[in-house]
């Protein structure tokens, strides 16, 4: 780790004056922002990131999570994920958030992390996190070494020449299954993005990986009404039964009436280089009966267009038996 100054935002204001010192979005950014720092601390340790200056935002006071008039709720940036999972609303309203939230890190992790900082969370691929290996993420134009490397774990949606890091979030797959809305202050003012939009796919520019730009802070995140009567559910499928990163995750929202399916919203976890939302699978399962054909067609249209490399291939059906199972299971006493 190399040294840094360290300070306090007293003031969003503040903290976006200090992000917009920052030139650059990728490795060696002047500034950067820390609220739990289970990221942040992790890569610059490693060097991956090099800040010459870290703004704290944690004591701003954007850590509350409210009900909204129309029957959404509001989140904070800094709500750690631990008080997320289990706030009254979340669990009655939201149950797919907060069972995401219980499947990532372990207790200890998520009482320090964040709802702004797991939106940024970075990629674990391990060419990534080691300088000594090209990674165009880190280093652009130095090539990805996980193309013909070691590659199991990585992405198989989303995947371009320059990039098939995995997103390895549990938390934004869910959220972007509840069609979150995330709300961002800049040098620029206020702007709400929808979570289908504030993800960028690697194409060339992988180290690029959302429509932020320096001085920017998230300050919190809308979720829209449930719609009455819908279940949701997230499945995490991993080589072990905590503290793991997905191989491959479905979260779903599915509302059933008279025996046709009225709602549904499906993303996937563990195989994209993004939160991955398929609205191929919704489109097969819309109008269609809650049954095993339907669930293996919408299964089938959302790994249609998988790219596997060399150790990755047995990620498509992972995750089409992963999906299946959590419509199945969503929809079983309906």
């Amino acid at each position: 780790m190399e040294l840094f100054q360290l300070s306090r935002a007293n003031s969003v204001s503040e903290a976006i004056a200090a992000g917009a010192a920052s030139t650059t979005a990728q490795q060696g950014a002047e500034v950067r922002l820390l609220a739990g720092g289970t990221t942040l601390l992790d890569l610059m340790k490693l060097n991956v990131e090099r800040p010459a200056r870290v703004i704290d935002i944690s004591r701003l006071p954007l850590d509350t999570v409210e009900d909204m008039q129309d029957g959404g709720v509001k989140i904070g940036a800094t709500v750690r994920n631990a008080d997320l999972a289990v706030h009254p609303l979340i669990r009655e309203r939201y149950a797919v958030l907060s069972q995401a939230l219980l499947a990532g890190a372990s207790a200890q992790l998520r009482n320090m992390a964040t709802t702004g900082g797991n939106l940024l969370q970075r990629t674990r691929c391990v060419y990534f996190r080691d300088t000594a290996m090209p990674c165009n993420k880190r280093d652009p134009g130095s090539g990805c070494a996980a193309l013909n490397g070691f590659n199991r774990t990585l992405a198989v949606l989303g995947v371009s020449d320059a990039c098939i890091a995995s997103n390895p979030s549990d938390m934004n797959v869910a959220l972007t299954a509840l069609d979150a809305t995330i709300h961002v202050e800049g040098s620029t003012g206020r702007r709400s993005i929808a979570i289908d939009d504030f993800y960028l796919l690697p194409g060339e520019t992988p180290q690029r990986e959302t429509v932020l730009e320096p001085g920017d802070l998230i300050t919190h995140v809308t979720l829209p009404p449930a719609p009455p009567g819908a279940r949701s559910l997230y499945v995490k499928l991993r080589d072990r039964a905590s503290y793991e990163f997905a191989l491959a995750s479905a979260a779903v929202v599915v509302k059933v009436v008279d025996g046709r399916i009225a709602h549904a919203r499906v993303a996937l976890g563990g195989v994209g280089t993004k939160p991955w939302h398929s609205p191929e699978a919704e489109a097969v399962l819309m109008g269609g009966t809650p049954d095993m054909a339907t669930f293996q067609r919408a299964a089938d249209a959302a790994l249609a267009g998988a790219k596997p490399r060399s150790q990755n291939a047995f990620k498509v059906e992972l995750a089409r038996r992963g999906l299946v199972h959590a419509l199945t299971q969503v929809t079983q006493t309906v």
